[in-house]
């Protein structure tokens, strides 16, 4: 009966029906107290779903892999495609749009109809698309689609509907812009040439009408021929026959002239009046040899030649640089006269366009600026400088100066911090730009009424960190900060730093901002942080180090003695500790004077140094070598300036560093932390023979693990099922362990009980024999980095520890055999599978694995399986992870009736926790500082420290911290760990609490102070902290809060300080949670997710009900995994690209109010007047006004093109902006209401018309029976 009713229990726990707001979970929670229910909470819940909407809002950034260029001279804008199909249309700042075509082809040319507002596309599936730019979300209006012929080269002559096409065969069609269907009129590639013509003459290259007759349309053929083609009589006027391949063609706007750039870096100058020869020819780059001949140069991609009133000339070209001279930068060229510029870029250059004052091509240009696109970058030369300055950028086009590594988003921010950043930023600003206007200023942009500072952060891979300001949907650099500054160069070849990183050792690899207190870390990849304080004054300082070895590992040597006289703390009386040469020993870690290789991996500068106003490092925190490993990287921080403390953990433990006083509270393995809490069961393990053991040791050692096994094996287990019991005898049990040790912390007037190394626990001791199972869970993202020699162990779930047991060469998973409740575990024999297969060793840690830098494309299937989580997780890390055979044994687990239902998992393959058994080393994934209940008999809150772990459990650390500021900076913090609170399902992620009405408790801060100012003897400066405690803001209520704990798999909710689980929600069952956040959306708090399955999600509070749950997007690079973050408002950010960032919304609120927020990308601009030519101009210039293409190219003339040819696709963007921007509920009511006023009125007319039909019917008889009796009585000869 009783195993039914388990059975009973876990269907209804694994549904999520049954789970949201049911009381009996509070009974979940494994606690003997009898949980609240729902009703006594009494939270009254605002948000529905229907105040969730998931869209894209903005694109930041530049757009990647770019393509193709194009500007509007009138309206001036300008628009990237790129080789994903994106296309970026830039104006004014603050107009910036992203348009992505359907198909994802690249884009290969774009074609704005100037000052008509729509934009041609060219894409690499041969079709054409005309998208309309009069709204502020632009939208396709027709497509077509070339079936038989690849597209290569396009034109659109000025106020022309007629687009002329070139393809690869060397034919040009002719496509009506208006309806998007074909002409019959073609120009055959056969016809064009001569007859006696034998070869192909290639693809057409380039198109252009003559300024002089725009009933001539020049031809270039890739293989040299030029043809210019009579579009009235259907002929050529003439052909040119040149021995180099053509690349681009460029007229004199007066038409009787134009150049020619070729493949052997070559510029030829044709005239009209004499073509069997070029007037001129040129190698701008190709100097005559010694022996007479010129030097070969590379390709001349494009040539522009534009006139000027005022001065020669100008020949803009890119390429032809010669092929002896490597390592040259890409480079554009300016010919003006007989000055010759050449201007080297930083990235090859993929596009460049000069920008004129007119758009008609026979009148003189008057070139004044030059856009030139580069593969990186967008440059803007000023050309009416003799020197040509670059323009200033205003768009954020260097995201990506150094690969974006990791990101933060901050909404509603102080709104004092934004200026004081730009104010500090800009005086680094870099100097020698055009002081003109920036020449791309078209669209209309203003600030909506819906703004709120909002402030983004990156860190990047050459450890710099950028603050922008993101708000009102723009982006722009306020204040970058070089954490590299901090250290020492690392020698090429020398020390730790070159074993530990081949590149890129200072990238950030995480970041936490306080923006009320302005106190500000960084975590870098070489397991450093660095805490900086924001000063509006320069100062002269000397950087303070601390150094900590947090290095848990089985294998080091210590002895009883060693292990009693370095204790975790400094030692008692250390009144003044020495910052810089501090060694906290962690458990199970060596003395510094026995270690060899106790040094960190960087070094600090330790001269004093003169710092400028803006973030100033106040510590640098260092981990240490251990035996000649490097120590594993930082996983979770979290930094409280009210408190004064930080706190970070990694796979071997958790630290907390006071910062005020420069010294280490706390430096402990996770397992210690548990006491005799310990949730899980852990295999004994036999000993791996330490590279610097003795004899005696051995024999020590294994006596202490025979004769210690059993009992940490029967006191784990017991603990199981008094995993929240009462607190008094979990310190009981740990002080009267004999492997505790008293430890103080500096001048601690009352000791702090702590378990003893772990070497002293057989839980931590490896068997070199591995037992492999596949099963279907969870991964902990962050660990797998830390991979590096034998005895790297790590907090893996089953699947992927398959993959990662071997690497490095080294099997490390124990073999284990299904056991009795209470009963130690036997390793297994001889018999049992071994595995000692060995693969190539790896480095400590590659180049830093920057989110920008992964190129992936991973199929994301609906069933989660192993080799496709094997390959997510490979691709995440860049770890390598080789194959093997697995032998897969399962482990049965016997759990006490007692236990709670909640707290036992299923043993099952699909557990995120199946591998708890084989694994000791349990990493800390989140960690969160606030007022809290630290035990169950706790009546008022106190400072706080809510630890979660990559196996699912919660830890509470609480906190005694001094008041009075005199105090906090002379006595000691104490900290004593309380053991286990609760447990989930997969890696913990995220902490939030709440006050029993439901409202969100910030985390106390302390307000922001200038150390650096000029001390004011009548005002002293104080710490000014300011408390969210749960008790001050719920008198009405009762005490205590809730506690929202969200993890890879589940959220909880639990009531403190009784610790019951009030609600409990399974997020998903086929995937894992990626990132989590409790938020702020329309004045209430919800908790959002978003999974590696690409679906973002939102749960209430604390009910836990499902809000919205949207398919957005398949995670399809690991990118997105690595910078994805929620923000409040209802906001969420990721790299969409290594260049790009995309932001999106998930409020319906901001969704309504989008298009307020977007900017215009037309305005109505009267097109200016062509000049006027003068009468003999006119008479001798031929009748090129007099032309008509559509006499020519219409259907009339022309006919219907074969239908077989092209295909027209209708698109779903009208010119009616209400279709594309209105979406959801409120749009389809709108447009069915417009719809029926539509029908009425209609249905008024037909009305309308019928009764004056009947009225003209009655006038009609009335006539014809008048009619009738005037000649009812005449003869027929009277008429």
């Amino acid at each position: 009966m009783k195993k039914f009713r388990k059975v009973l229990d876990g269907l209804t726990t694994s549904s999520p029906g049954g789970t949201i707001g049911s009381p009996s979970c509070g009974s979940a929670a494994g606690t003997p107290t009898a949980a609240p229910t729902p009703k006594e909470i009494d939270v009254q819940e605002t948000l529905v779903s229907e105040n969730f909407q998931l869209c894209k809002t903005v694109r930041h950034g530049f757009a990647y892999q770019p393509t193709a260029l194009a500007f509007d001279p009138v309206q001036k804008i300008l628009a990237i495609g790129s080789r994903s199909g994106g296309v970026r249309i830039l104006g004014r700042p603050g107009v910036d749009c992203y348009c992505q075509h359907e198909s994802g082809a690249a884009v290969l040319q774009l074609q704005f109809l100037i000052n008509e507002g729509a934009l041609v596309t060219a894409c690499a599936d041969d079709t054409l698309h005309l998208w309309n730019l009069r709204q502020r979300r632009p939208a396709v209006l027709h497509s077509l689609k070339f079936n038989r012929e690849r597209i290569t080269f396009c034109h659109l002559p000025f106020q022309s509907k007629w687009l002329y096409v070139g393809t690869e065969r060397g034919n040009t069609h002719i496509v009506n812009i208006e309806s998007f269907i074909l002409s019959g009129y073609v120009i055959m590639w056969n016809k064009a040439i001569e007859l006696s013509t034998k070869t192909h003459p290639g693809p057409v290259v380039h198109l252009s009408d003559s300024p002089k007759d725009e009933g001539k349309l020049l031809i270039g053929f890739e293989s040299g021929t030029i043809v210019q083609w009579d579009l009235r009589a259907k002929k050529a006027d003439f052909r040119i026959y040149y021995d180099e391949a053509i690349h681009s063609v460029s007229w004199h706007h007066e038409g009787k002239q134009f150049m020619c750039s070729h493949s052997d870096g070559s510029l030829t100058l044709w005239n009209l009046r004499n073509t069997t020869k070029p007037f001129q020819v040129t190698f701008p780059h190709g100097k005559i040899q010694k022996d007479g001949r010129k030097e070969s140069c590379k390709p001349i991609l494009k040539v522009e030649y534009k006139t000027s009133r005022s001065s020669e000339p100008f020949v803009i070209f890119s390429g032809g640089l010669s092929y002896d001279k490597a390592g040259r930068r890409p480079a554009l060229t300016i010919m003006h006269g007989k000055a010759i510029t050449v201007l080297e870029m930083d990235y090859p250059i993929v596009e460049f366009m000069v920008l004129c004052e007119t758009p008609y091509i026979n009148e003189v240009q008057e070139p004044y600026a030059v856009v030139v696109l580069l593969e990186k970058d967008l440059i803007v030369v000023d050309l009416t400088q003799s020197n040509f300055p670059v323009f200033e950028n205003p768009y954020p086009m260097d995201v990506h100066e150094s690969p974006v590594t990791c990101t933060a988003y901050f909404a509603d921010c102080p709104p004092d911090i934004i200026p004081i950043l730009y104010s500090i930023g800009a005086k680094h600003k870099k100097t020698g730009y055009s002081q003109k206007e920036w020449p791309v200023s078209g669209g209309t942009w203003t600030l909506g009424s819906h703004t709120y500072p909002e402030i983004i952060i990156t860190g990047h891979a050459d450890g710099s960190v950028k603050f922008w300001d993101a708000s009102a949907i723009t982006l722009q650099m306020l204040y970058k900060l070089k954490t590299s500054k901090v250290f020492e160069k690392p020698k090429p070849g020398e020390g730790r730093a070159a074993e530990l990183v081949e590149e890129d050792p200072f990238a950030v690899q995480m970041v936490s901002w306080c923006p009320q207190s302005r106190i500000f870390c960084v975590v870098g990849i070489s397991a450093h942080i660095i805490l900086y304080r924001f000063s509006k004054y320069d100062a002269n300082t000397q950087i303070v180090a601390l150094e900590v070895r947090l290095q848990c590992e089985s294998e080091d040597v210590i002895t009883p003695s060693e292990n009693e006289n370095n204790p975790c703390f400094s030692e008692p009386g250390s009144h003044s500790p020495q910052p810089h040469h501090q060694y906290p020993v962690s458990p199970g870690s060596r003395t510094p004077e026995s270690g060899k290789d106790s040094i960190p991996c960087l070094k600090v500068k330790e001269r004093v140094v003169r710092v400028p106003p803006g973030y100033q490092s106040d510590l640098v925190i260092q981990l240490l070598w251990v035996d000649g490993e490097p120590p594993q990287q930082i996983t979770s921080l979290d930094i409280n300036s009210a408190y004064g403390l930080l706190a970070f953990g990694n796979c071997n433990g958790l630290a907390v560093v006071d910062y005020l006083q420069k010294t280490v509270l706390l430096c402990m393995s996770t397992l210690d932390l548990y006491g005799a809490t310990d949730p899980y069961q852990r295999l004994t393990r036999s000993p791996r023979r330490n590279r610097q053991s003795t004899s005696e040791f051995c024999m020590r050692g294994l006596s202490n693990f025979y004769s210690d096994s059993k009992k940490r094996i029967r006191t784990s287990y017991q603990s199981l099922t008094e995993l929240t019991d009462n607190q008094q005898s979990v310190d009981m049990e740990r002080s009267k362990s004999p492997t505790s040790v008293c430890v103080c912390s500096v001048d601690s007037p009352v000791p702090v009980h702590y378990p003893t190394s772990l070497h002293n626990d057989p839980r931590v001791l490896p068997e070199p024999v591995a037992s492999l199972r596949a099963s279907h869970c969870s991964p902990v993202f962050y660990l797998l980095d830390n991979v590096k020699g034998p005895g790297r162990k790590l907090s893996l779930p089953t699947d992927l520890k398959t993959d990662l047991d071997h690497v490095n060469g080294h099997c490390t998973s124990p073999t284990s055999q299904p056991c009795s409740a209470g009963k130690p575990r036997i390793p297994m024999g001889p018999e049992g599978p071994r595995l000692t297969r060995r693969g190539p060793g790896r480095p400590p840690f590659r180049k830093a694995q920057s989110a920008a830098c992964m190129e992936i494309s991973l199929p994301v299937s609906h069933t989660e399986g192993h080799a496709s989580r094997r390959a997510m997780l490979q691709q995440l890390h860049g770890v390598t992870m080789y194959s093997h055979d697995e032998h897969h044994t399962t482990t049965s687990y016997c759990w006490s009736e007692r236990e709670s239902r909640e707290n036992s998992f299923s043993r099952s393959r699909s557990s995120s926790v199946s591998s708890i058994d084989r694994d000791t080393k349990e990493a800390v994934t989140t960690l969160q500082f606030g007022e809290s209940y630290g035990r169950k008999s706790d009546a008022f809150p106190t400072p706080c420290l809510w630890v979660g772990t990559s196996l699912g459990v919660v830890l509470l650390i609480p906190m005694s911290i001094p008041n009075d500021q005199e105090e906090r900076m002379e006595e000691p913090v104490t900290i004593g760990p309380s053991g286990a609170v609760q447990m989930l399902k997969g890696s913990v992620l995220r902490f939030g609490f709440l006050d029993c009405m439901g409202a969100l408790i910030q985390s106390p801060y302390e307000v922001w102070r200038d150390t650096n100012a000029p001390e004011d003897p009548d005002r002293p400066r104080k710490r000014k902290l300011v408390h969210f405690s749960p008790s001050s803001s719920q008198e009405a209520c009762g005490e205590g809060h809730l506690a929202v704990v969200c993890s890879e798999r589940q959220a909880k909710v639990f009531l403190m300080p009784s610790q019951s689980c009030l609600f409990v929600h399974n997020i998903t069952e086929s995937s894992f949670v990626l990132r989590a956040d409790v938020v702020s959306v329309c004045n209430s708090v919800c908790l959002a997710c978003f999974c590696a399955n690409g679906h973002v999600m939102t749960l209430s509070l604390p009910s836990l009900r499902p809000l919205m749950d949207v398919n957005y997007l398949p995670l399809t690079d690991m990118r997105i995994a690595r910078t994805f973050c929620f923000t409040n408002g209802g906001q969420a950010l990721y790299l969409s690209s290594p260049t790009e960032i995309q932001r999106i919304t998930y409020s319906q609120e901001m969704c309504d109010n989008l298009q307020e927020m977007l900017g215009e990308l037309f305005t109505p601009i009267e097109t200016p007047e062509a000049q006027n030519r003068g009468f003999l101009k006119g008479f001798f210039g031929g009748n090129a006004h007099t032309f008509d293409r559509e006499e020519l190219f219409g259907e009339a003339a022309a006919g219907k093109a074969s239908r077989s040819l092209a295909q027209h696709i209708p698109g779903q963007g009208g010119v009616e902006g209400m279709k594309v921007a209105a979406s959801g509920a409120v749009g389809e009511l709108a447009r069915a209401r417009i719809a029926l006023d539509e029908r009425g009125q209609r249905l008024g007319e037909l009305e309308e018309r019928t009764a004056l039909m009947m009225t003209s019917a009655e006038t009609f008889s009335k006539h014809a029976h008048e009619l009738m009796l005037k000649c009812k009585d005449k003869k027929w000869y009277q008429f």
